[in-house]
């Protein structure tokens, strides 16, 4: 099986972010912060790293999930992933 480029694995990402949190897709910049820009609480980033963990096979440890604070963070985060794997 092919990995995912990157194009695929980010558009799929901000799928997963903005379902979850009620929001656009062309407003996750990487620069947006969950809990400031889109008021995520704990439980949103808890269901975005499940959602993240099913759909691309990678563990999301729960210690990372607070570290993961922006759009950037958590697309930095799954192709550091994909790319051990």
């Amino acid at each position: 099986m092919t990995s995912p480029n990157l194009e695929q694995v980010e558009a799929k990402l901000k799928e997963i972010i903005a379902s979850q949190l009620g929001v656009n897709v062309d407003d996750l910049k990487p620069e947006a912060k969950f809990t400031d820009d889109f008021s995520a609480d704990s439980l949103d980033m808890v269901e975005i790293s499940l959602k993240i963990e099913t759909e691309f096979n990678i563990e999301v440890p729960d210690e990372e999930v607070a570290n993961l604070q922006t759009v950037g963070d958590v697309l930095e985060f799954v192709k550091n992933k994909l790319n051990e794997g």
